[in-house]
């Protein structure tokens, strides 16, 4: 019977375990092989081996292939690993090998216009990655005091964003919402309209038919020229949608130490801490705050203080994170934690998206914590303008749509109704449309000016 050929997978960590094994041949030091003594759901329990938190293992399975896992805790003398692939052939007692290499993906000019996966695999068919240069997962912290500060108006292309809710160049900002109200959209829409050098795309933990649609219909083949997408779908391990996240933001660095301005969009950060607090769990960890265990929330920061500006000199990464509000219950753990971490956030309204409006944008409960840095003061005064005429309108819609409330009861009030029809037409925006961030506020003057 004529042998099957290896799977190119197969392959790459035969090679790796080759490499491991020279790299460690030596009389000083051998590699010690391990056995496989338990499996706790997605957790795998080894002894008689030794590996630091955050290395990398191969197991062994009964088809003789080799399951690449990463070590993520350890228990006496056991050490915990966490599968970056299915659990399918593991058997008891299986070969544990430890690989002697750190947690380092391929960057470079290369990866622009290829789709991977978390493990900087070619998702597009396209052939290996040629690049030369490699960087850790774990990046290298920027000391605060040496970022570039924020004063840099964006253009996004979206008109109640570039108007009343301005965006920095280095900005990082949530988009806060329930299922279904429009975040990936709406993201879709600054992905093709914002000002950006290098776009580089984070589908972490979504919908797997979601890739192609965004490659296809949001980017396109003119936009994905100057993109790099990261897609871990759902159906990916945790630890590969966790390391989807990491590779997204590494590569985002590797570009802006380039000089370049990347933006980097990440759908989602709740997909990514859901990832954290499944690992978590598996090896022990006990939960705190609605389910999740505290690391959760010390990763959510590793993560997302990555992303801003660079060194003076250098390049940026104005970072945009979708955020689900589960239940659209915004005291939700990790909707606490991402407002308080990011430079802003941007609410969307399920009650809004459901009357057709939009994007269905919260100017009520939306705020960017950097527009006073960039934006001149006419601009703030029409914004302040604008907001209070949208919040007295709201506050007294009730009593307008019942016909109780009588014109000139309330001279602000009455202004507030004039510009109502006005605001509203200005907060919306068609899927296919930009508005530049000069457009914008032309057309929100337009808007006050109305009332003379």
């Amino acid at each position: 019977m004529t042998a099957q050929p290896a799977s190119p997978r197969n392959q790459r960590l035969q090679t790796r375990l080759r490499q491991s094994r020279e790299r460690l041949a030596s009389p000083a030091k051998t590699v010690v092989e391990g056995q496989l003594k338990r499996v706790v759901g997605i957790t795998l329990e080894a002894s008689g081996c030794a590996a630091p938190i955050g290395g990398y293992c191969l197991v062994e399975t009964v088809d003789g292939e080799w399951l690449e896992t990463e070590v993520v805790g350890f228990a006496g003398d056991r050490i915990l690993l966490m599968p970056t692939g299915e659990l399918r052939g593991v058997m008891p007692n299986a070969r544990v090998i430890p690989l002697e290499r750190a947690s380092q993906v391929p960057v470079g000019n290369a990866l622009l216009g290829r789709i991977i996966d978390g493990a900087a695999r070619p998702l597009d068919s396209r052939g290996p990655l040629l690049c030369d240069e490699f960087r850790s997962l774990q990046g290298v912290q920027i000391n605060p005091l040496s970022r570039n500060p924020i004063r840099e108006p964006l253009d996004v292309g979206v008109r109640a964003i570039n108007g009343i809710l301005s965006v920095g160049r280095g900005q990082r900002l949530g988009l806060f919402a329930g299922s279904g109200v429009g975040k990936s959209v709406l993201l879709g829409m600054m992905t093709r309209f914002t000002e950006a050098d290098i776009i580089v795309v984070g589908l972490i933990g979504e919908r797997g038919r979601e890739v192609k649609e965004f490659v296809d219909s949001i980017l396109g083949e003119e936009g994905m020229s100057r993109s790099v997408v990261i897609a871990t779908p759902a159906d990916h391990p945790p630890l590969m949608r966790l390391r989807g996240a990491w590779l997204a933001t590494t590569v985002a660095e590797y570009f802006r130490d380039q000089g370049k301005n990347v933006l980097l969009l990440m759908d989602s950060l709740t997909r990514f801490a859901q990832a954290q607090r499944e690992i978590s769990l598996a090896v022990g960890e006990p939960p705190a705050t609605k389910g999740y265990p505290p690391s959760v929330f010390a990763r959510l920061p590793q993560l997302v203080e990555r992303a801003g500006n660079g060194a003076a000199g250098g390049g940026s990464i104005t970072a945009f994170y979708t955020v689900l509000a589960e239940g659209d219950d915004q005291n939700d753990p990790i909707v606490d934690s991402a407002r308080a971490i990011l430079d802003g956030h941007i609410v969307l309204s399920r009650k809004l998206a459901e009357s057709g409006h939009f994007p269905a944008i919260d100017i009520e409960q939306s705020v960017s914590r950097a527009m006073n840095d960039i934006t001149e003061k006419s601009h703030r005064d029409l914004v302040r303008f604008i907001r209070q005429s949208y919040a007295l309108y709201q506050q007294n819609r009730d009593l307008i749509t019942i016909g109780a409330y009588q014109k000139g009861q309330d001279p602000r009030l009455d202004e507030a109704v004039r510009l109502w029809p006005r605001i509203n037409r200005f907060l919306q925006q068609e899927f296919n449309e930009s508005v530049n961030f000069d457009q914008s506020i032309d057309e929100m003057l337009s808007v006050a000016q109305s009332l003379l």
